[in-house]
């Protein structure tokens, strides 16, 4: 049964990668299920950095790098807070824990979505909150995606835009989540590599299926994806 949700699981994220954002959620709840929360967030990291190199190759040039410059440093800062709080952090609170970011992320994308206005914000009151929250939110639970997903509307940018931005920013963030995972929470061992490896062909099918999906998805449809995914991870994620 593990295997099984293993292999969904990195099926999805590889489709997620791939640009259809929002499917994060599903994969780490997998994940989670699977191998238990915390152990999950360890080795579902080289897999993540597979699809990342498969995304940031592939959506290279539509990167709108003035967005990532402006997110970035708040997300680092995110990403310190995490793991000083993530370190020692009981199982049980951990998991209720990333359930709490999704509902909280899936408030935050939802009221977004119902505002009319065409305003793009540019105060660092706007980018700062959401990028800590991002940085936190992807150190301890790998659930950086809603927040990031959040800001990248905000700045209405156009679907290939939004999927080669944020693959950039994913790549950087998890590249600089690494030593934390080895050294510090040591949730990466030779075993949990062992089963990434016998896990990459999933993903490497879930990049393929991906591509072909986004290909069909116009901007407005995209946009409607990412909101209702998030609503049905949000509820998946209360029966872990």
């Amino acid at each position: 049964m593990a295997w099984t949700l293993a292999f969904t699981a990195t099926f999805l994220m590889g489709t997620s990668k791939a640009g259809l954002k929002g499917l994060s959620i599903f994969n780490v709840t997998l994940f989670a299920l699977a191998f238990g929360a915390r152990m999950s967030t360890g080795l579902i990291m080289p897999l993540l950095i597979v699809g990342d190199i498969f995304a940031v190759v592939y959506y290279n040039r539509h990167t709108q790098w003035k967005y990532i410059f402006k997110f970035l440093p708040w997300m680092v800062l995110g990403i310190l807070v995490g793991a000083f709080v993530g370190k020692d952090l009981p199982e049980e609170e951990f998991k209720w824990g990333m359930v709490l970011v999704i509902f909280i992320s899936l408030g935050l994308l939802i009221w977004w979505d119902k505002r009319k206005s065409t305003h793009i914000p540019t105060h660092w009151l706007f980018a700062g909150p959401i990028g800590i929250m991002a940085g936190i939110c992807t150190m301890i639970g790998n659930l950086a995606g809603a927040f990031t997903n959040i800001f990248f509307l905000a700045m209405r940018l156009p679907k290939n835009e939004f999927v080669g931005t944020a693959a950039w920013l994913f790549f950087i963030t998890n590249l600089l989540k690494l030593p934390f995972h080895i050294f510090v929470w040591k949730t990466i061992s030779y075993d949990t590599l062992m089963i990434d490896l016998k896990l990459l062909p999933a993903i490497a099918v879930g990049l393929f299926a991906g591509v072909s999906v986004v290909k069909l998805i116009n901007d407005r449809n995209y946009k409607r994806f990412i909101l209702i995914v998030t609503a049905i991870g949000a509820v998946a994620m209360l029966f872990r």
